[in-house]
């Protein structure tokens, strides 16, 4: 990744300013904010080389705990990953401001910008779920065990015969009471922006979803590092896109400080109100945007009605 280490050397030398937020009114609905400051006084490559000393400590133990979970204990296994990537977060120093909730009455389909590859703990921390993924992604390295362990479905997006076999799968899961993840973009962003919703990527759940599924629509938001907000020339540190290399934005990512991001959850809407796909992909690309922009334009302030 290109990153222009003046304007990261000169973000971390600032002071840093702890993230304030006006009261909401009384009529606003509640903002869960979860405090996790994470090494936040550590400078630099010691900070980075300490979180990842962590999270390997933290990481390989659970991996083989996890793996038995799913064999004996599917309840548990999916409530360990939520608790293990609230610790991610708190270790990596993220705070996570949360607007709205994740019904957990029914199967929902949860439909999300995707911004970064630290999307999957920060929504991972939200609530226990399991996302759709790219049929490349279970050939990474390290990352895909750990999607295997919380239980990723895999796509194919190369081979149309392959939609029957995830829609298959995506129902049973739905039917067990799963939560799960749809990035709808189909890609990730420098977060300034969303591309449009790819009305195929909703095809399988249109193929086997029940009636008594609900979707809930999702948008991230990054608001501040180290207390002090981002502008739109900031955010590519946060945004893992295009041909970025994983592993330089990681390091470049912890080494730079707190992050705060907002998470607005949209409130359930039953599958059966859409009569396609398209007009699916419509709705919550138009519910989507409109919480990214209200986000950006609060500047980390608490939204009301979100």
């Amino acid at each position: 990744m290109a990153v222009d280490e003046e304007r990261s050397g000169a973000r971390r030398n600032r002071e840093p300013r702890p993230a304030t937020s006006a009261k909401p009114d009384a009529d606003a609905e509640a903002v869960e904010t979860v405090d996790l400051p994470g090494l936040s006084s550590v400078p630099g490559p010691l900070r980075a080389g300490l979180i990842l000393a962590a999270f390997m400590g933290l990481t390989l133990p659970l991996m083989p705990l996890q793996y038995l979970l799913l064999k004996v204990a599917p309840g548990g296994a999916r409530r360990l990953p939520n608790w293990y990537h609230r610790t991610v977060c708190r270790l990596l120093g993220i705070r996570l401001h949360v607007h709205g909730k994740v019904d957990s009455g029914r199967p929902v389909l949860l439909v999300a910008n995707h911004v970064s590859w630290l999307d999957i703990p920060v929504l991972s921390a939200v609530a226990p779920l399991s996302f759709i993924a790219k049929r490349e992604v279970g050939t990474w390295p390290f990352v895909s065990s750990l999607a295997r362990l919380q239980r990723t479905v895999f796509v194919d997006r190369t081979r149309r015969s392959a939609v029957g076999e995830v829609a298959t799968e995506m129902a049973g899961r739905l039917a067990a009471g799963d939560t799960l993840v749809l990035f709808a973009e189909g890609t990730s962003t420098d977060g300034n922006r969303l591309m449009p919703f790819k009305s195929a990527l909703f095809s399988s759940v249109f193929q086997e979803a029940g009636p008594e599924l609900s979707v809930q629509t999702l948008a991230l938001t990054y608001t501040h590092l180290h207390g002090i907000p981002l502008g739109r020339a900031d955010r590519h540190m946060i945004g893992w896109y295009g041909d970025m290399e994983m592993g330089d934005h990681a390091w470049t990512l912890l080494q730079s400080g707190p992050l705060d991001v907002h998470i607005t959850i949209g409130d359930p809407m039953p599958i059966g109100k859409f009569a396609t796909r398209k007009e699916l992909a419509s709705h919550t690309e138009v519910a989507v945007r409109s919480a990214v922009v209200a986000a950006l334009r609060a500047g980390g302030k608490p939204i009301e009605g979100a």
